[in-house]
């Protein structure tokens, strides 16, 4: 990794970590298991989306996601509250990766660039399935993996695969562990952590199967117009 792309990555791992370290604790404290189940049930039949736009808003406040998807899972239970959860950290990931994708490249390019934005593209190419799979799982990581993503212009396609391997076993983990009335679980933290990279591993030989099956149904023209 060339280090222009290391200080791009460094630069918008502190545009995370920063607000966290001067509100974390104010939205800790206001977001609890209780006080996200309070703030959500504030909000009627509509605390569901109150919930995944919180999830949303974790792109750039530091909003404590487990404990809102453990607090949904308290609300609907683990099946419900953990399609919701995992329906928040998925569309969270899409909004980090669009937004990135049309607003951030300039910016990226004259940071890292044009040397490091391409070197940020084969390394995504490469790896980035498994890092958006796991990252989802991590603290911090999964807003700036997506950020990333978007910034480098990983193929949709992959992207979306990865997420949802990534966002399926989180929410349903920690929506879970909010239904069974638990703060924390080493079991489902640990499984949340492990399923990720096993769906991800089934996921992308049927990214690489339909990749193969566009090429054979439309084969490049030898003869470019």
């Amino acid at each position: 990794m060339s280090r222009s792309l290391i200080l791009l990555t460094l630069l918008l791992l502190a545009g995370i970590i920063i607000p966290f370290m001067i509100w974390g604790e104010r939205f800790d404290a206001a977001l609890s298991l209780d006080g996200s189940r309070a703030w959500m049930a504030a909000y009627g039949d509509w605390a569901w989306l109150a919930g995944v736009l919180l999830m949303v808003a974790d792109i750039v406040l530091p909003v404590p996601s487990t404990i809102v998807m453990s607090a949904l899972g308290l609300m609907y239970g683990w099946l419900v509250g953990g399609l919701i959860a995992a329906a928040g950290s998925f569309l969270s990931g899409i909004v980090a990766y669009l937004m990135c994708s049309w607003l951030g490249r300039p910016a990226a390019r004259w940071i890292a660039g044009e040397d490091g934005l391409l070197k940020g593209e084969e390394l995504f190419a490469i790896h980035g399935g498994w890092l958006v799979a796991v990252s989802r799982w991590m603290p911090v990581l999964p807003e700036a993996v997506a950020c990333l993503a978007g910034l480098v212009r990983m193929p949709k396609r992959v992207f979306i695969f990865a997420l949802a391997c990534g966002s399926l076993p989180v929410g349903f983990a920690f929506a879970a562990i909010g239904a069974l009335g638990n703060t924390s679980s080493s079991a489902a933290i640990a499984l949340s952590a492990v399923l990720p990279a096993v769906l991800w591993f089934v996921a992308r030989f049927l990214v690489r199967k339909l990749e193969r099956n566009e090429e054979e149904n439309h084969p490049k023209s030898e003869f470019p117009k």
